[in-house]
């Protein structure tokens, strides 16, 4: 099957608008009115077409797979015992995939009860195991996109460190956002964890963004996910546009098909209240549906490459992250140090590694811990 990545209505931006747009998750310019209405809710609304924001470039033709993975067919095999049909689960959601990103807003708690604009987006991605230790296991997301101009000519490709994933088995504690920029070390009793998975989510700097816990389950149809609700931080398609809530109180969940996953989200945009112990409020509720289609024969050899090279620096990023929070029972992460975005000071000193001029073992954790060390309280 194949099948070209985009929305109506959009124009090609400059690639380095690509990263800060696109692949960062920041909001594009609107699509023209030409876009599709979302059809679900909100039907007699009249102020807005509710033309969904975001992902307005065009890319490549890709195939999607057809047929059950070799994952999925590892994951149904007969005999397994709860815990490895659990990690054949999480196994699976690695590969090669087209994402889709779609947010609506569904209840608006205060007046005039009108939802914000939809956020729509989209990217091609290799999901890699970085680390597998049996009861523990590690997946980066890595994006290579390609796009389209109005002129049809081929841009890039453009590759980009994305989101990471850590799922922990029966894990004795999690690191949950409170607020604020800061994130608690919560204990994971005894009843909760027996059989349950931790699944920790961090920035594309491996910065720590939320953290839940939940058992999956497994039918016939599909394996599925549910982590307890949590914190977490105002994604960059919010924050770019918007100031007047702090953070996002969310449910998600995971869903293991034949042909790739999703990942879904319930989320409640929160105020906090003027100080700790106060009562938060709600301005809205969100629904998110992240689809990942399979791909056959997507060229990501510039991932590999990227991935390769700059392994050993984002190896020691990881280590060091473990190391604070194992120290830490609560933690306040800034986004920048001495004004500089963390995600842009890691990708510039991961280019060494890229030119093949990698800086010396000892350098590299000292550049890391001074990093860290910068934007931790």
């Amino acid at each position: 099957m194949t099948t070209q990545s985009r929305w109506p209505g959009g124009r090609a931006l400059w690639i380095t608008g690509l990263l800060a747009a696109t692949l960062s998750g920041c909001a594009a310019s609107r699509p023209e009115s030409s876009a599709p209405r979302y059809v679900f809710a909100w039907p007699f609304l009249e102020t807005s077409d509710m033309a969904p924001r975001g992902g307005t470039t065009t890319g490549e033709e890709v195939r999607i797979a057809t047929g059950p993975s070799r994952a999925w067919k590892t994951l149904q095999q007969p005999g397994l015992s709860q815990l490895e049909r659990d990690r054949a689960a999480i196994l699976a959601m690695a590969g090669d995939y087209r994402a889709s990103f779609d947010f609506l807003e569904t209840v608006v708690f205060e007046p005039p009860h009108e939802p914000a604009v939809p956020y729509r987006s989209w990217g091609t991605e290799r999901v890699y195991v970085v680390e597998d230790r049996g009861d523990e296991i590690s997946l980066q997301h890595v994006l290579e996109m390609v796009f389209i101009d109005e002129d049809g000519n081929r841009q890039g490709p453009v590759v980009q460190k994305h989101w990471r994933q850590d799922w922990v088995y029966e894990p004795e504690s999690v690191h949950e956002y409170v607020g604020r920029r800061r994130w608690k070390r919560r204990p994971v009793g005894t009843q909760e964890r027996r059989g349950a998975w931790s699944q920790s989510v961090y920035q594309v700097d491996d910065t720590p963004r939320y953290a839940s816990v939940g058992r999956w389950e497994h039918d016939a149809s599909a394996s599925v996910w549910t982590g307890s609700e949590t914190g977490r931080p105002l994604p960059r398609r919010e924050s770019s546009v918007r100031d007047d809530y702090d953070l996002l109180v969310a449910v998600n969940r995971h869903t293991i098909l034949p042909n790739g996953w999703t990942h879904e989200e319930d989320n409640l945009k929160t105020v906090l209240g003027p100080s700790r112990g106060e009562p938060s409020t709600a301005k809205a509720r969100e629904i998110g549906l992240n689809r990942y289609e399979r791909l056959v024969d997507f060229d990501f050899d510039a991932a590999d490459a990227y991935w390769e090279a700059t392994g050993p620096l984002w190896a020691e990023v990881r280590l060091q992250w473990r190391e604070k929070l194992a120290a830490s029972p609560e933690l306040g992460v800034a986004t920048s140090c001495d004004g500089t975005p963390v995600f842009v000071s890691l990708f510039t000193y991961g280019r060494k590694f890229q030119e093949g001029s990698p800086p010396p073992p000892a350098e590299m954790r000292d550049y890391v811990a001074t990093l860290i060390d910068c934007i931790t309280t």
